[in-house]
């Protein structure tokens, strides 16, 4: 009976444990040297390692190979080649001290933008309204006399056919 119990407890561990095992590895999807070609750049080229064709680009792509035939994951990867070619190698600087810049200086510049304008609108359609209604008003007072726009509309009937 002992027996038989202790068999039901490793049954019912393994049961938890594999499909647990499963939902992880199925939580990172294996790597794939096209996605990583995208993200990383050719040491020697300077261009992305999918549209270099040097021979520094063939030997990082067999450095992937290898590396996504032992099972790593993207960032693992990424991080293997920082380590083999230094950081120079990403396409895109780490999210973290002076580089941070790069990824909040342009939503900075945007708000900053956008501040401006919601101050400034309301300021230019104050002032373009004041015009208008300057303009109105001297457009009434500089009307012509009688006399004037009879000669006017003597001269533009001759003119017309």
């Amino acid at each position: 009976m002992r027996a038989r119990s202790g068999a039901i407890a490793i049954m019912l561990a393994a049961a938890i444990v594999l499909p647990a095992a499963s939902w992880a590895s199925a939580a990172q999807p294996r790597a794939s040297l096209t996605d990583i070609e995208n993200d990383v750049m050719c040491v020697v080229c300077n261009t992305p390692l999918a549209v270099s064709q040097s021979p520094q680009a063939d030997a990082e792509r067999r450095f992937i190979s290898g590396l996504i035939a032992k099972g790593y994951t993207k960032a693992q990867i990424e991080r293997a080649l920082v380590a083999q070619y230094g950081p120079a190698v990403l396409a895109l600087p780490p999210a973290h001290g002076f580089n941070l810049t790069v990824y909040i200086l342009p939503a900075a510049i945007v708000i900053v933008g956008a501040a401006g304008l919601a101050f400034a609108l309301p300021r230019w359609r104050r002032r373009t309204r004041a015009l208008q209604a300057d303009t109105g008003a001297a457009t009434a007072e500089s009307e012509l006399d009688p006399t004037d726009a009879r000669r006017l509309e003597e001269d533009l009937a001759r003119h017309r056919p």
